[in-house]
């Protein structure tokens, strides 16, 4: 299924129905008066937030959206039935934006919380509303009141425990495979990944979490460069990031240095999340050029980076239970001192 995380769709609610002109009219029963009844409310327009969703492909095929109109009142006092409502059923984690694209409406980041988006117009009010000493036999009725319309923005935000980010050609694909049972396409040449992509790591039954690839990033992203910053927002989501470094380029600090910077320019607190470390490709690496770059990142960024291969498995399990530990912390399960770090035990990647 094609990856889609924006979309620009016009909605609209139903229009009440009109209410009825009608007068009693029975053998025996002279002055029957006015029995018009009203007209149903029309259809509102909601939005829903569901489990088994990842893209706003949906959205791509049809942008327009209208409730169903109130139907019209009847004689004998008979009401209009309500207009039939539209659920716009959309990924967990999708936000909902003004017309302006900037403005935030609402942010659909629970699975089952649904929100109102327009609500439809009232049913008019049929003649026997209007009966009274004065004016006992009313030839009149309320039309439905209009249905209200606008046109909004659905961004997807992925929802992810960590998120994994880097310069591209990394590795993070080639780490995703071996972490999880997500298969996104790996190749030998830079963009392979071109949107999103979401794995879940099963360390134990009990100890699950969510990885989400993020498509590498290249100096300037945060002003638009490469792919820009419209995957950037994935990350937003994510707890912690594991910041994957290619081992096998010449200037492992440098790799470091722009992705940090371009982090720190997009905002958002994306340079205040958790950053784990690791040196990536390692099964390309002599012991000696191990440790020299290790030191390195080391002495720039006052961590000790984790040394793993995507490609033979080496130390992804030790990553992924450090990882596994920062989600713990997210989640409120230890705290922050704490040392519940399970060993590494049986699982292989």
């Amino acid at each position: 299924m094609k990856f889609l995380d924006q979309a620009k769709i016009y909605i609209r609610s139903g229009n009440g129905g009109a209410g009825a002109v009608s007068f009693r009219r029975e053998k025996f029963i002279p002055n029957g008066g006015p029995d018009g009844g009203d007209g149903g409310t029309g259809g509102h327009v909601w939005i829903e937030a569901v489990d088994g969703l990842n893209t706003l492909i949906d959205y791509r095929y049809q942008q327009h959206f209208k409730a169903q109109t109130g139907g019209h009142g009847m004689g004998r006092n008979m009401h209009g039935a309500k207009g039939e409502d539209v659920i716009l059923r959309v990924p967990v984690g999708t936000q909902v934006l003004d017309e302006d694209k900037e403005t935030v409406l609402l942010d659909m980041d629970e699975a089952g919380k649904s929100e109102l988006l327009l609500r439809g117009g009232n049913g008019g009010w049929g003649n026997n509303r209007f009966k009274g000493p004065v004016n006992q036999a009313p030839k009149h009725a309320n039309p439905g009141q209009e249905g209200q319309e606008r046109a909004i923005w659905l961004r997807l935000k992925l929802i992810a425990d960590i998120g994994l980010a880097g310069l591209p050609n990394a590795g993070k694909s080639t780490f995703l495979a071996a972490a999880s049972a997500a298969r996104p396409k790996i190749a030998d040449y830079p963009f392979t990944t071109l949107a999103p992509n979401l794995g879940m790591v099963d360390l134990s039954p009990g100890e699950r979490f969510v990885i989400a690839d993020i498509p590498g990033l290249i100096e300037g992203a945060s002003e638009g460069a490469g792919l820009g910053t419209r995957f950037l927002g994935h990350v937003e989501r994510s707890a912690s990031l594991i910041h994957l470094i290619d081992g096998t380029q010449a200037d492992v600090v440098e790799a470091w240095r722009i992705i940090r910077h371009e982090l720190d320019a997009y905002g958002e607190g994306l340079a205040d999340k958790t950053e784990l470390l690791a040196l990536n490709k390692i099964d390309a690496l002599s012991q000696e050029e191990r440790e020299e770059k290790s030191a390195a990142l080391e002495a720039a960024s006052g961590k000790r980076p984790w040394l793993v291969s995507g490609v033979s498995g080496e130390g992804v399990a030790e990553l992924l239970r450090a990882a596994w530990a920062e989600v713990r912390k997210t989640r409120g399960e230890i705290d922050d001192a704490g040392d519940d770090v399970q060993p590494v035990g049986a699982w292989t990647p």
